[in-house]
């Protein structure tokens, strides 16, 4: 696995893919950080695209990725992750709305364990999922970055 770390102003990003594409974004700080595993080989150029996308994101003036992506998850997730990839930049939909557009209407806890289980937060916007009442609920990365998250689109929308 290739990876690298770029600094946002968010705090520390890993950042880790392999030829079939990208498969790891995490932020470095809080309880469940992300780091490099054994074997993992720092490279900065491999992952070029990604890290130049991420920090156009930062900037503001990214609102969409064009990266290919290779996330690791069962077809259920791999479902949810797709489905979140469809919510507009600065918008923000509940659980059960995300449950109702992948056809599972029921699913709302379903849908919610596998957004915390997105392994590529930020590019595939599982921060953009919030609890029905309008309240921030679980990201992996704290609700404070959740909440940073969204502020910075929503100000750039």
């Amino acid at each position: 696995m290739n990876y690298s770390i770029m600094n946002s102003p968010l705090g520390p990003v890993l950042v880790a893919g392999e030829a079939s594409g990208l498969e790891q974004v995490g932020f470095m700080e809080g309880s469940d950080s992300p780091g490099p595993g054994a074997g993992w080989v720092r490279n900065d150029r491999y992952l070029e695209s990604a890290l130049e996308q991420l920090e156009a994101y930062f900037a503001g003036s990214l609102k969409e990725f064009k990266l290919q992506l290779a996330p690791k998850g069962t077809a259920f997730q791999l479902s949810v992750w797709e489905a979140l990839r469809r919510i507009p930049y600065g918008e923000t939909i509940s659980y059960g709305e995300l449950a109702c557009r992948i056809g599972n209407p029921k699913a709302a806890r379903a849908v919610g364990a596998a957004n915390g289980r997105n392994p590529i937060p930020i590019v595939i916007p599982c921060h953009r999922v919030i609890g029905a009442s309008g309240d921030l609920t679980g990201f992996r990365g704290g609700i404070r970055l959740k909440d940073q998250l969204l502020e910075r689109e929503r100000s750039r929308a």
